[in-house]
């Protein structure tokens, strides 16, 4: 899948970002949170574009020398063809690029894909978070050195 661009976000992505984070997760961020990431100077975000038409993003939050990864969503026909950790290459080498030397993220236990992806990437699991999510779900919690 070479032919994907992965670039930051533009101001005119946020629609397409919030209609696929509708899609993917049942407990969105809406479009004014996305908006405000957008123009947050701590977020560091990256869209995944293939013939003009967004099919994935991402997007950390940065403090200091740690990062949180946000969320990382990839539209359903483009899963597991390596769209996603792309996204979160270019997100760790922007970190970096920052200063940043930790990222973490929150990941379901349901999630199995999505943590075979960090486990992939280097992230190791840390903690538990309880009931961390709205519909009482625990949350895993991954952290790697950059």
């Amino acid at each position: 899948m070479n032919d994907i661009v992965y670039r930051k976000w533009a101001y005119e992505d946020i629609i397409a970002v919030a209609a696929l984070e509708k899609k993917c997760f049942s407990d969105p961020w809406s479009f004014s949170m996305l908006a405000d990431t957008f123009f947050n100077e701590n977020a560091i975000t990256v869209a995944a574009e293939q013939g003009g038409k967004l099919i994935g993003y991402g997007f950390i939050v940065t403090a200091g020398e740690d990062a949180d990864l946000a969320n990382i969503a990839v539209e359903e026909g483009f899963r597991r063809r390596g769209v996603a950790a792309g996204i979160l290459e270019s997100l760790e080498q922007k970190a970096a690029s920052a200063g940043v030397r930790r990222m973490f993220l929150e990941v379901r236990v349901s999630n199995a894909a999505a943590m075979s992806l960090y486990l992939k990437r280097g992230y190791v699991g840390r903690y538990a978070r309880p009931r961390y999510y709205g519909d009482g779900e625990d949350a895993l919690v991954m952290e790697k050195g950059l």
